[in-house]
This record gives structure tokens, sequence and C-alpha cells, in this order.
């Protein structure tokens, strides 16, 4: 482990011991270097480690601080007996568009929109007499390679021809369904799960199993017993960062997740579209990873790492690649050239460490907001990465916020849409990818009211 990380960790303690006090002020970065025997960029390291995971704050002219830390619990996830459901057509009114709250995305800073501009000028000249033909259908080389080798450097594996370009991850993982599964058939999903995966099985005509969450992940346990039976011909998770939940599945229930869809032989689609999102440096492995027969699909997107108005994803089918592939349509190819340009160039590597710092900051801002706005006894999910908080408020009327909220072009996102059941009726889902500064704020405060209005006593 590297240095730094060795000394944060030990602050991290300490703070947790007791023995270094909220509002304590740190050394200097030069003291705190000299003390310690470490270069001064370790020491700028090792503050820096402790700021993003919401240990220290900075203050100007004033230095560091060790930060207050909130005081909203975590959710407990309770076990339940899982069943068979069918999913619904409608899940919600119309949900409000605009404002920072409700759907889960990034804030792009300035250095990755003009870096996303040069990467499309680029890319104009480099398709050159391209633009006269269909996309190809699996996806241009130029992006395959690129994604190839930026996944392989990150540690996961990954020829170019493995690979099907898709528009976007909900494409990649309705295609993956369609090759999978026919109308009628039982997909297990993590509950709560993410609602608009719930209104693509409902239009699929497909039934749902919604398995409990854990804190390390979901009831696997219960998953096989449904395996056994023979109740489900697929499963469906997110796997890192899980939306709405924020759990990441622990590498050993990822590597259990793919050794049962090999053993009894079904597939299993990982959404991973936040796997790159941690709040810490380095991205978990997907279960794909631990996959040796091809049963895992693995999907993923630049909609949540970049933006979601360039609509590009890809999926690994593994052993369904050619039925996956007959499907495929193609994707823009300038966008495919812009993508593979911004991954090459160095400029993705760049716009996701500042992305991870800033989402944790953001987290520890929200956290703290939060803290002291929510009715007592409020939780409030601590995750380790991604773009989401889900909250649950005692006694709170969920459905009637949702409605007060829609009437007041609020977008939030409600738990009664991420279940087929009656739970998380004291629940909702928030965004974290922007900054709660001064239009979030309003927007938060507009919320607080909203939630205590919507309490009973």
């Amino acid at each position: 482990m590297a240095r730094y990380k060795q000394l944060a960790e030990k602050f991290i303690h300490d703070i947790e011991a007791g023995k270094l006090i909220p509002g304590d002020r740190m050394l200097s970065l030069r003291q705190f270097a000299q003390q310690h025997g470490i270069s001064v960029s370790t020491a700028v390291s090792c503050y820096s480690e402790l700021e993003s995971q919401g240990w220290l704050i900075a203050r100007p002219q004033a230095g560091f601080f060790i930060a207050e830390q909130p005081s909203v619990n975590s959710p407990i996830w309770h076990s339940f007996a899982s069943r068979v459901t069918t999913p619904s057509h409608q899940r919600s009114g119309t949900i409000a568009t605009g404002g920072p709250l409700g759907t889960s995305r990034l804030q792009l800073d300035k250095p990755t929109q003009q870096a996303l501009e040069r990467s499309l000028r680029r890319a104009l000249k480099r398709v050159a007499d391209k633009v006269t033909y269909y996309p190809t259908p699996q996806g241009e080389p130029i992006l395959l390679q690129a994604l190839a080798s930026h996944f392989t450097h990150n540690g996961f594996p990954l020829n170019s021809d493995e690979l099907v370009i898709t528009h976007g991850c909900m494409d990649a993982v309705k295609t993956a369904l369609q090759v999978c599964t026919k109308a009628g058939d039982t997909v297990a999903v993590s509950s709560p799960c993410y609602n608009g995966l719930l209104d693509l099985l409902s239009q699929l005509s497909l039934r749902i199993v919604e398995i409990p969450s854990l804190e390390d992940g979901i009831d696997l346990d219960q998953f096989e017993q449904h395996l056994q039976q023979g109740n489900v011909q697929a499963g469906l998770f997110c796997t890192s960062h899980m939306n709405p939940q924020g759990i990441t599945l622990s590498s050993t229930q990822k590597q259990r997740l793919a050794q049962l869809a090999n053993q009894y032989q079904t597939p299993i689609i990982e959404d991973d579209v936040y796997l790159e999102l941690p709040h810490r440096n380095q991205s978990p492995l997907p279960a794909a990873y631990y996959d040796d027969g091809g049963y895992i699909l693995w999907c993923g997107s630049a909609s949540k790492t970049l933006s979601p108005s360039y609509r590009l994803g890809w999926c690994r089918p593994g052993r369904y690649f050619m039925p996956y592939l007959k499907r495929a349509l193609g994707v823009p190819t300038l966008i495919q050239y812009a993508i593979a340009d911004f991954i090459e160039s160095g400029a993705y590597h760049s716009h996701l460490k500042r992305t991870r710092y800033r989402l944790s900051q953001n987290k520890a801002q929200y956290l703290a907001y939060l803290s002291q706005h929510l009715p007592e006894g409020s939780c409030v999910t601590q995750p380790d990465g991604g773009l989401v908080l889900w909250i649950q408020v005692p006694n709170l009327n969920a459905t009637e916020l949702g409605k007060a909220a829609e009437s007041q072009n609020l977008d939030i996102r409600i738990g009664p849409w991420f279940t087929e059941s009656e739970r998380y009726c004291d629940c909702l889902r928030i965004n974290i990818g922007f900054a709660p500064e001064a239009e979030t704020l309003e927007y938060l405060e507009r919320l607080m009211t909203l939630i205590k209005q919507h309490c009973s006593n």
C-alpha cells in the first residue's frame, strides 16, 4: 500500500477512536511532511485522500481541519422471502425534467467539456469518407480497441472482438434480455431495483423475483434456491455501486455469482454502468472477470461516467455473442470516433480522476446537509461509489411526496418505484452528481419542506 494511504488510514483510525476531534486544525503540509519524514507531495496526497473521503475539510487561508462527521445512520437491509411477481407497466406519472436531484447524472466540469469538444473536432477529420456508410453492427474497430485497452489497463482483460457497441447501457441490457429470455420468463433482480430496469422488464413481458439486499451485496442463497427450483431463467444485477442502494458486491459475492451462472448454466446480465465511479481511486472488478464459461453478459456505458447525451454503451455477451450481434444495428460512427479519441488522448482517465474526487466531496457535503435537515431517525446510505443516495424517513408517505414533488416540478425518485412489493414506502433516492451549490441547495430546501409535510406523526 502506498505510503500516503497508510498515513491516511492511521488518521482515520485515530479519528474513529476519538484521539482526534472534529474541528481540530491539522498541521500544515510542510510540518506534516517533516514530522513523518515524507515529501511534501506525499503529504498532499495523504491530505487529498482524507479530504476526498470526507475526513478533512480545507478552509481558504486557514488550512485543513478535521471534518464534522454526519450524524445520519445507514439503512438496515432486511431479509424477506422472495417470490415471482409481474412488474407493472407504469411506475410513475410524468417525471419532471431538469433539476439536479432526480436523474442519476454527472455535472461535467469545464476541462472535460473542452476535451470532448476537441475529440469531436478530431473525430470529424478522422472519420473521413466513413460518413457515407452505415456504421458496422459490432462497432468501429477504433472504439472497440480503445475500450479493450482501457479496461485491460484497469485490471479487466478484454479483447476488442469480445465487445459489441450499443446505444447506451439500457439498450445493451435490453438486447441481452431479448437474446436470453422470452415473454413469460422470470428474471431475478435485486431489491430495491432501478426503476428503469423494472420498466424494461415489464415492456418485454417478463416476470421478476426480487432478491433481498445485504450489507455486502445480495442474498445469493435465496438466488441459488430459485435456480435450484427452476424458478428463474436469467438474472439481472447491478454489481458495483448499485442503483439505488449504493452497495458494491464484495469480490467473494461476485465470484459466487459467476460460479452460480456457470453451475446452473443460467445467463446473468451484469449492469455495470457505475463501475468506474468509485469515490476512491480504484475501480472494483466486475463479476464477469470471474466468469469462465461466458454466462455473464457484461454491460456498460459512458452515460453515467461521461454524458447521457452520447447514448453510447457496450456489451461483452460471452457465449451469446453471435445472437447478440445479429440484433445490433450500429451506433453513429462520429460518436464512436469521438469517444475513442477521448479515451486514447488520456482525457477520459483525467476526467475520471477528477470526477471521483468531486463525487467524494459531493457525498460528504450532501450527507452533512441531510444530517442537519432530515427528520430525526432518518437513514441515508453512505456508498463508496456511484451517483445516488438512498434515504429512509420514518413515517414518510413517499407516494404522496412524489405527487407533491411532481406538482411543483421537483424531480426526485420515490421508493415505491423500485419494487413490486409494499416495501420502501418511506424511501426516496436523490442524485449527488451535481455539487450542492446555490441552485441545487434551493431544490434540496424545497425537498426537505415537502418531506416534513408528508411525514405522519
